[in-house]
């Protein structure tokens, strides 16, 4: 499917104030940007850059007085997420160099202290996907998905004594069982089609079976129209902006999916 994503930030600056930006989707396996605008206002000098993950990201200094920022794309993406059910556990000596770090435990995704639950949810399952799959099903029965009721990331742990949170929240909590049952896992955070309320939505993979399949624990079945902008170890790799300095937040902040319905030249 085809879908227009967009996101508009205004923010009012006291003094001038650093940001690195995350908010521009990239081309990829499982999407195709065929399309895409970046505006700020008043007009400043912007770099943009390639994080470690691969992210785009833009860095400026934004100067006293309201600052904002407009963004939209035209990306194709799967009309259903991939599944593999039965897909294989990857050894740890046959893991790519780069899939290595996300075996390890990080700032929001403790997995060394989860060993034991992982294994209770997971048990009598098939190593790999269907392990994943468990978890992604203990996770929607047991943890509470609660839109907007936390406004900071918080770590797996807490998320697992809450027994609630945020679409990041229960993303968080996944990665960690995933990790402690030594399944890579990481974060994505981006935009999904009908997400109800609309906001930026969070999300986790797992690499089984050679490679990268998407799990959400918000969501019912394996359904598709979802856009990536960044991915990371953690919330902290993916926020959609850093300030540094006097604390900034948005005054508003507006985020649209829409499928486009005329074919624009893109089918």
């Amino acid at each position: 499917m085809w879908l227009r994503i967009g996101c508009d930030l205004l923010f009012e600056i006291e003094v001038p104030t650093p940001f690195i930006l995350m908010l521009r989707p990239k081309s990829g396996l499982n999407q195709w940007v065929a399309r895409d605008e970046f505006k700020i206002k008043p007009n400043i000098p912007v770099l943009e850059f390639t994080d470690d993950y691969g992210n785009l990201c833009q860095r400026l200094i934004a100067p006293p007085g309201y600052f904002s920022i407009q963004t939209n794309a035209d990306v194709k993406t799967a009309e259903f997420v991939d599944i593999a059910p039965g897909a294989h556990f990857v050894d740890i000596q046959n893991l790519p160099d780069n899939i290595l770090s996300y075996l390890l435990p990080s700032r929001y995704c403790e997995s060394d202290r989860f060993n034991e639950l992982a294994m209770e949810i997971t048990y009598n399952q098939l190593p790999g996907y269907d392990q994943v799959t468990a978890i992604e099903t203990w996770l929607r029965n047991t943890i509470s998905y609660i839109p907007g009721s936390s406004d900071y990331p918080i770590s797996s742990i807490e998320v697992n004594y809450r027994q609630s949170g945020v679409c990041r929240d229960l993303a968080h909590l996944g990665i960690a069982l995933c990790r402690a049952l030594s399944i890579p896992a990481r974060m994505a955070v981006g935009y999904l089609y009908k997400l109800e309320p609309m906001d930026m939505h969070a999300w986790f993979e797992a690499y089984v079976g050679g490679r990268w399949y998407t799990f959400d624990a918000t969501q019912i079945g394996p359904k598709g129209g979802y856009v990536t902008v960044g991915y990371g170890h953690d919330a902290a790799d993916v926020a959609l902006f850093n300030q540094f300095g006097p604390s900034v937040y948005p005054i508003s902040q507006t985020v649209t999916v829409e499928k486009l319905i005329d074919e624009n030249n893109y089918y």
